[in-house]
This record gives C-alpha cells, structure tokens and sequence, in this order.
C-alpha cells in the first residue's frame, strides 16, 4: 500500500506530460536525492527510504510512492512538495488560456466644484 498517492488529470497529451514529469523528477530527484528510469509511460525512482512510480497517459498521470519508516515521519512535508511540482508543471500548463484582462477606463478630469476659502 502506498503512503502517497495521487491521481491528477491534465491536458498536455502524452509528449509534453512526458516532459513535464521528467523535469518534476528532475526537480524532485535535487531536493530528496531520488534516482529514476523509464519504463514505457511510466518513471520508477527510488533512494534508500523512498520507492515509487508515476505513470502517465494523455490525459492524466498515477504517482504512487511507499516510504521506509523514517520517512513516514516527513511524509507531509514530502506531500506538500510533491503537489507543488504536480501544480507548477501539470495545473499551469494544462489550464486553458486566459483572456486577456479589459483595458481600464481613464480617468475624466476633476472638475472644480466651488470656490477656496482663503485662509486668514
């Protein structure tokens, strides 16, 4: 049974998904020392203490890691990295274009409405 597991829909098709989870492997593999390999459409890591798989198709991806007993302990801190990278390279790109924002209307000039008092 995993310790974390996630399952994300995207819309990037299989090359870029490809793409995007080498370099969240890439990103992952420099900040917990993870060492991966492709199988077909799916990249298997592991490090002492750490072992899993992400498997990707076009349309979502299925990342499963198991943690050895000490990690259990950081597995919310490992979580939390994990969703970040799936929201920075999967969530991002895979959201549909923005339109871009109206211009904003200009200001009128104001207008004096009535006399100065003069100091005195």
């Amino acid at each position: 049974m995993a310790d974390i597991d996630l399952k994300r829909v995207h819309g990037l098709g299989l090359p870029a998904a490809r793409k995007a989870a080498e370099k969240m492997a890439e990103d992952l593999g420099r900040k917990f020392s993870l060492v991966g390999s492709w199988t077909g459409d799916t990249l298997h890591f592991d490090r002492p203490g750490v072992a899993g798989t992400l498997a990707i198709t076009d349309k979502d991806l299925h990342l499963s890691v198991k943690l050895g007993f000490l990690l259990k302990a950081m597995r919310g801190p490992i979580e939390r990295a994990v969703h970040e990278e799936l929201d920075s390279l999967f969530a991002k790109q895979s959201a549909p274009a923005k339109k871009p924002a109206a211009p904003k209307p200009v200001p009128s000039p104001k207008k004096a409405t009535g006399a100065r008092k003069k100091g005195g």
